[in-house]
């Protein structure tokens, strides 16, 4: 017979005792959101050791991003910017985690709810893999391991919560119920355990991903010369000697990067081809040798982001390496009902914008090189369109695909059906860069920025201070009506609080106006001001 001060193992059958009932339910959804960050972990983990395997967190925030989460996408632009990639990321782990505390919390009474909402996730995970244009049915393996890996995380850790012991009952592990302080021991020590599991196996996912087959292909491509066009070294004279002014040329990491991929696509040149097709005589495809065998030519031009507010960064100025679109589309043999060329991304994203803006003599490039670079990854390596004049989400097709011509009205692109303008020519405006700071000395100072209208140039920028007369700028020189423009006005600041305004006019004799609208749904409008303080 045992002798009854030693502990038996019926001991642990017993429950913990139920004195704060408060206490258990906190502890159920801390032991659901350790089980919820060991499944993205386990999940992030398995698709790095997979081949050719895309993140399981961004295929299932695409997926998100192209369904209900359009109507977050556009905030998040708005209030992060070139940051809303980060954002959404963030984003997507929080509401995780916060779903996995109610699921633990809900298990606690129901054991049920735990596995079958794990099953739920993983399900969703799944469908989300192997629905991904980038064929991401890897990734779907990724999400079997991740329900498996919460759903035992939070079996384990329940466990705990509900008996006050160990998941593994051995003779060491076991905890009188009644000693709660043994209890509140044993579950911290366990989800410690889970917790940096999961912190270790997020970590190591990144460690093991390494360079991809397009980050090497990128790493190896010499770029082959070009037919004409704009050298980048010539565009240096164009810049001003102000400190703080936007420089004409964009470099390749500052340039703003705005698109609908929550996780950037990888794509490898080598098995990568463009397709020109729809309403064309003779349809064709490109392989990427096959494309940069292309004559090809050098331009200058500026992008902008429809969803750039007024004064906003999500401009650039760059010079691009491509194709003539037009060649091509000569090449396959334009059709007379053909009124809209229409790009696709390998990720599916489709932008839509009128044949004359490829046929009219602007710039419009299969572009491969950036500023005398192969194109980034982020920026759409192998190949993206460059149209000048046109905001991006009507033109700026990254990670380019296809080319297809259709009918006005056969086809809307992505950003549509979600409320944008169907056309959406870049609007004149104007950025006040210096100064940058609220407060400066009284004496003389630099008033300056950038102003741009693509395709159609900018012949004059003013400034005004306070309430006083416009004050025209000295412009700086550039190398072709697509790009911005420098400016700077030199001022004698006095002391006071002072509101400085800046207009642009552009080549076509149009003055931006002064009323203020948001951009949406064909991009933002008005002057930029900025309240600066003088100090004597």
């Amino acid at each position: 017979m045992a002798d009854p001060a030693e502990p038996s193992a019926e001991l642990t059958l017993e429950p913990a005792p139920e004195a704060d009932p408060a206490s258990r339910r906190r502890r159920a959804a801390v032991a659901g959101v350790v089980a919820a960050a060991v499944a993205l972990a386990v999940g992030e983990l398995v698709a790095a050791l997979l081949p050719a395997s895309r993140s399981l967190v961004g295929v299932v925030g695409d997926a998100f991003i192209d369904g209900p989460g359009q109507y977050v996408a556009k905030p998040a632009i708005a209030v992060f910017g070139t940051n809303d990639k980060v954002a959404l990321v963030v984003g997507t782990i929080v509401v995780c985690l916060g779903l996995g505390a109610v699921v633990g919390r809900a298990s606690l009474d129901r054991p049920a709810i735990g596995p079958a909402a794990f099953c739920g996730f993983g399900a969703l995970g799944a469908w989300a893999a192997l629905a991904d244009p980038l064929d991401s049915s890897w990734a779907a393996v990724g999400a079997l391991a991740a329900t498996v890996a919460g759903i035992a995380t939070l079996w384990a850790l329940l466990g705990v919560v509900r008996t006050g012991r160990a998941p593994v009952a051995t003779t060491a592990t076991i905890v009188d119920p009644a000693d709660k302080e043994a209890s509140r021991r044993a579950f911290l020590a366990w989800t410690g355990a889970a917790g940096t599991f999961a912190a270790v196996a997020a970590l190591a996912s990144r460690a093991l991903r390494g360079p991809t087959a397009a980050q090497l292909a990128r790493d190896d491509l010499v770029l082959p010369t070009t037919d004409g066009g704009i050298d980048l070294a010539a565009t240096r004279s164009a810049s001003l000697d102000v400190a703080g002014i936007s420089p004409y040329i964009t470099p390749n990491d500052d340039f703003y990067r705005i698109d609908t991929a929550l996780v950037v696509p990888q794509v490898d040149p080598a098995s990568w081809s463009l397709s020109v097709e729809g309403l064309v005589d003779d349809p064709f495809t490109l392989s990427f040798e096959e494309l940069l065998a292309e004559p090809m030519v050098t331009e200058a031009v500026t992008l902008s982001c429809v969803s750039n507010a007024v004064g906003g960064r999500l401009v650039g100025n760059a010079v691009w390496q491509g194709v003539p679109l037009q060649r091509l589309l000569e090449r396959a043999g334009v059709r007379a009902d053909a009124q809209q060329v229409v790009g696709r991304s390998v990720d599916g994203f489709t932008v839509g914008f009128p044949i004359g803006a490829a046929l009219d003599g602007r710039v419009a490039l299969v572009a491969v090189g950036m500023n005398d670079e192969p194109l980034p990854v982020d920026h759409g390596f192998p190949a993206r369109l460059v149209v000048a004049g046109l905001y991006g989400y009507v033109s700026a097709t990254k990670w380019l695909s296809s080319i297809e011509l259709t009918r006005w009205e056969d086809f809307d692109a992505y950003w549509i059906p979600r409320g944008w303008s169907k056309e959406a020519p870049i609007k004149t405006q104007s950025r006040i860069d210096v100064p940058s700071r609220r407060t400066i000395p009284a004496g003389e100072q630099a008033i300056a920025g950038v102003a741009w209208a693509p395709t159609r140039g900018i012949a004059k920028v003013e400034v005004q201070i306070d309430d006083a007369e416009w004050v025209e700028a000295r412009l700086g020189d550039v190398v072709s009506d697509d790009t911005w423009r420098q400016w700077v006005v030199t001022w004698d600041a006095t002391p006071g609080d002072h509101e400085l305004r800046v207009r642009a006019t552009d080549g076509d004799g149009v003055t931006q106006t002064d009323e203020r609208e948001p951009p949406a749904p064909n991009g933002a409008s008005g002057w930029h001001s900025r309240r600066v303080t003088v100090e004597a």
